[in-house]
């Protein structure tokens, strides 16, 4: 069922009901037929059904399916995603002065690498979703475990003062080469006093998930993860990876279902780094050649970073 959606357009309400079609035009929202908008929802292989269906469906396909115009489709989609947000959304500015409410100013999480940490501007962003994609063999995980345990160093030395929570998704968790990085350490990072390095008990800071499928993935972000970061025991979250769960479990007619999922889970990681001050990064193996893979780009653009990997 499609709710009724009400949302402040100029200063008066306007409310756009599809199930029953009934529109209420305000200052400088156009007024679409109801007739099309019913077709909205009941026209085409996959009938749309709820607000968040609308939203994952592109404009000239809202266009195709309901008959509307250009400016009705951009007015219901306006609309539609001024319901489904939870938080007013942040400017380009406000993520530039690093700074929107109340977000710890220019906070970022030192990669321990001083050429990455340039060309990062001082490592990964306290808020926001990161997604390092590359070819097989490129490093990326091996970063991704770096990020493990520079997380754990204080805040003088580039980390967060907190523990990690490295999701697997594929392979298992590689604790032969975290060992190796953990003993590497003092090598790693001269800049450090070894004293301090001794006293952090890297191995005790990370902690590991294991999940097969969408839904135990989910229930890892919705659940386990809230704990862990309300109790300052996890600063950053790495996946890997995300977009082999979603090549799996969907085929290529079902994009539909694959694009709501992929809307969901993009906003559940948002939510998390937002709420908690958390990185997130996402690790993902490109296809190659990538632009032949939708979900090679599955976050949203507006509030992710990309770094991309290739093997020397």
């Amino acid at each position: 069922m499609i709710e009724d959606f009400r949302k402040h357009h100029g200063g008066q309400h306007s409310t756009i009901n599809i199930n029953n079609a009934e529109v209420e035009q305000g200052p400088g929202l156009h007024k679409p037929p109801p007739s099309k908008l019913q077709r909205l929802c009941r026209r085409g292989p996959a009938p749309l059904k709820s607000l968040r269906e609308v939203l994952c469906v592109s404009g000239l396909d809202l266009q195709r399916l309901a008959g509307l115009s250009q400016s009705e489709v951009q007015d219901v989609l306006v609309a539609a995603a001024s319901v489904c947000r939870r938080r007013r959304p942040i400017t380009a500015l406000q993520l530039q002065q690093a700074d929107p409410r109340g977000f710890e100013s220019g906070l970022r999480l030192s990669v321990g690498c001083p050429v990455l940490d340039q060309l990062l501007r001082g490592g990964l962003p306290a808020v926001g979703v990161t997604e390092l994609s590359g070819q097989s063999g490129g490093g990326k995980t091996q970063l991704g475990l770096q990020l493990s345990l520079t997380v754990q160093y204080p805040r003088e030395h580039g980390g967060l003062s907190s523990g990690a929570l490295y999701i697997c998704t594929e392979d298992p968790f590689p604790i032969k080469r975290l060992q190796q990085l953990i003993s590497e350490q003092p090598a790693l990072r001269s800049d450090v006093p070894p004293s301090l390095i001794s006293r952090i008990r890297f191995s005790d800071q990370v902690y590991i998930e294991h999940t097969a499928d969408l839904e135990s993935l989910q229930v890892c972000l919705s659940c386990r993860a809230p704990i862990l970061l309300a109790q300052g025991l996890v600063r950053i979250i790495v996946i890997d990876s995300v977009a082999a769960l979603f090549r799996c479990e969907f085929q290529a007619d079902n994009w539909l279902e694959r694009n709501k999922q992929l809307l969901t889970f993009s906003s559940n990681l948002h939510r998390l780094s937002i709420e908690f001050n958390t990185p997130v990064l996402c690790i993902n193996q490109r296809p190659d050649p990538p632009d032949h893979d939708p979900i090679a780009r599955w976050a949203d653009p507006a509030h992710s970073n990309l770094v991309q990997s290739d093997p020397a």
